[in-house]
């Protein structure tokens, strides 16, 4: 079944590997044909498409856990959308679907690959975000990763973010003795404890060194670490983490894009003597709690007890802005391009 499809839609490819930065002479906006899915395939207009963090190392031209962006084809990332066309039976025009083939206005794929929601369960923005997989990072993270339990004190970095908001919040719902968080402006620090309801936060641009401001904030140490920074964050985390503290590392933002090699924190020896567990995430690793994570968090949307935020940005043609304004902290929560038009 099909409406009147258009004659052709926009999509955004890498014509470049940045160095250091990226610039918006890397990317291209290109025109191509919308024809009707062949049998098997959907074919959707996609309205909310996602920035993150990840898709910066997609960029360069190294092994990794996900394939490098291939130049001069279309980029993809997270996205919902209306099925607009269908050539199988599971999915009718007028479906909501969560997929993959981001960074374009139309999307041609496999069935398989999408997966249906509900606009009337949640806002349909949220599944890019605090009900999708940022927000299962920050839950797997947290819960299983990290092994938190109640009582511990946590400290999350990049806090104001589409993760770290939500690791917080969620420690806290949890019995988290203490939250800590750090972001980088005085407005993100209000949020956080005004609205988030973190103990404790500190603007990590300040003049004082992130490992003194960590102490202040946390005198007595802490339990759990959320990284998403890296660098100076870490190395003041493995100062304050407890005996036998855990850290779950999900990303390091403050080197994506350096070009020389990011020197590793200077304390490495206090990870032997206080036992410490620093672990990696994937969020893929983790997909057995998606209807645990889906019906605990979606509980806590419906009470007002968990909050988001989102920073959308309108336009495909402001894709890349959306993406570097992400990649320098001018986002609130997820940062979510909107093609309703």
């Amino acid at each position: 079944m099909t409406n009147t499809l258009p004659a052709t839609g926009h999509a955004w490819h890498l014509v470049r590997r940045p160095n250091g930065w990226p610039v918006p002479e890397d990317f291209a906006l290109v025109e191509s044909p919308v024809t009707a899915p062949a049998p098997g395939r959907v074919l959707v207009r996609n309205l909310y498409l996602s920035v993150d963090p990840y898709m910066r190392g997609r960029m360069n031209d190294v092994k990794s856990y996900i394939p490098p962006f291939q130049l001069g084809e279309p980029m993809t990332g997270g996205a919902v959308g209306e099925v607009i066309a269908s050539g199988d039976d599971r999915f009718a025009v007028g479906d909501h679907v969560l997929h993959d083939l981001g960074w374009r206005e139309y999307a041609d794929l496999k069935a398989d690959y999408a997966t249906k929601v509900s606009a009337e369960l949640a806002p349909l923005s949220t599944y890019l975000g605090v009900l999708g997989m940022p927000g299962l990072t920050a839950y797997a993270g947290l819960f299983e990763v990290a092994s938190f339990k109640e009582g511990d004190t946590v400290f999350v970095s990049g806090a104001a973010g589409a993760v770290g908001s939500q690791v917080g919040q969620m420690a806290k719902l949890r019995g988290a003795k203490r939250v800590i968080g750090s972001a980088g402006s005085t407005d993100k620090i209000k949020l956080l404890t005004e609205e988030y309801g973190f103990d404790a936060a500190f603007n990590y641009k300040d003049a004082a060194p992130v490992a003194e401001q960590l102490r202040e904030a946390a005198p007595e140490g802490i339990d759990v670490y959320f990284d998403n920074v890296g660098g100076e964050h870490l190395e003041a985390a493995i100062s304050s983490l407890t005996v036998h503290g855990r850290a779950t590392l999900c990303g390091a933002i403050s080197g994506y894009n350096e070009t020389e090699p990011v020197p590793g924190p200077r304390n490495m020896m206090a990870i032997i003597g206080k036992r410490l567990r620093l672990t990696g995430i994937l969020v893929g690793d983790h997909a057995a709690l998606q209807p645990e994570f889906v019906r605990e968090v979606s509980a806590w949307i419906r009470s007002g007890e968990l909050k988001y935020d989102e920073t959308v940005v309108e336009g495909i043609e402001h894709n890349v802005d959306a993406f570097l304004g992400m990649l320098r902290g001018q986002n609130t929560g997820k940062m979510i391009v909107s093609l309703n038009k």
